[in-house]
Order: structure tokens, then C-alpha cells, then sequence
């Protein structure tokens, strides 16, 4: 059976509409990843070395506020809760109150969180203690570098506290 002309062109169309819809679908798939600088944006790390006994620090992560809290002695350990960097032990929660989202305060002579919104409390190491808040503050995805807080990576000691919980 001979290959006529017109069989050659039909071929020759398909193959290049083939090649064109690949390359489209490659492109489609381009733009719908991240950018580097919001990928980059994922991860801040967070040096806890300067901190000294009680202080409480907010930081920015994904448009969110974190509550760094260095616990004192007097301060209630939670095995369950808290983040032990060296020999000091850290509270480490996204600052939104789960009950309607609102950010709470520190309150240092109380060593709780209050939310003004609707009168939820909070305890040092971000468990709700009193209100309408249904849950514990969050805990979000951290690994430990020494004595830095990345948070946005998943490490062993973030494994281990949501294995707990």
C-alpha cells in the first residue's frame, strides 16, 4: 500500500499538533507552580540563642503571627507542647485564637494569652484554659538547627509533638 501525498501531510499535521499541545501542557504546568520568591517566602528561620528567661517575641510566617515564648522556671512545662532547644524549653504557636481567629496577648504577670474578642484564655504553652476557643492554639511545621527555629520545614521534633497530640 503506497503513502499517498495527502496521508504524508495528515501525518505531518498530526505529529506538529502532538508537539504543540506537549509544549502547551509543559507551560500550563510552569504557571501554575510557586514562584521562588513565595517558595522562599515558606521558610523563615528564627535565632532563639539571643533570648533571655520569660521572653515572649512575635514573628511574620506566611502571613500569620508565631508566639515565641522561653519559658521560665515558674513557667508550667507541657511535655506535649513544648519546644526543647539546648536546655531551655520553648513555646512555639501560630498567634490566632481558634475560636474565630483573632490574635491574642501576652499577658506576662498572668503567664496566660487573653483574646479580647470573646474572652478566651490561654495558658503559657498555648492550651485554651477558660472561653470559647474549642482547641489549643496551633503548632506550626518547625525543625530545630542548633540553636535556630526553622519554621516551614517539618523535623523530627515537630513529628514528635504532633505524634503526641
Amino acid at each position: 500500500m503506497a503513502v499517498e501525498r495527502r496521508d504524508f501531510l495528515g501525518m505531518a499535521f498530526g505529529g506538529f499538533a502532538a508537539i504543540g499541545g506537549a509544549f502547551s501542557l509543559v507551560a500550563m504546568k510552569k504557571s501554575w507552580d510557586p514562584l521562588p520568591s513565595v517558595k522562599a517566602a515558606g521558610f523563615l528561620t528564627v535565632d532563639l540563642s539571643p533570648m533571655k528567661d520569660g521572653e515572649f517575641r512575635t514573628v511574620t510566617w506566611r502571613g500569620k503571627p508565631v508566639f515565641i515564648l522561653k519559658k521560665t522556671a515558674q513557667m508550667k512545662k507541657n511535655e506535649k507542647r513544648d519546644v526543647v532547644v539546648g536546655n531551655a524549653d520553648y513555646s512555639v504557636m501560630i498567634g490566632l485564637c481558634t475560636h474565630l481567629g483573632c490574635i491574642p496577648t501576652w499577658k506576662p504577670k498572668k503567664m496566660m494569652f487573653h483574646c479580647a474578642c470573646h474572652g478566651g484564655e490561654f495558658d503559657a504553652s498555648g492550651v485554651n484554659t477558660f472561653g470559647p476557643p474549642p482547641r489549643p492554639m496551633d503548632i506550626p511545621p518547625f525543625k530545630i538547627d542548633g540553636t535556630k527555629l526553622v519554621l516551614g520545614e517539618v523535623g523530627p521534633e515537630y513529628k514528635k509533638l504532633v505524634a503526641q497530640a
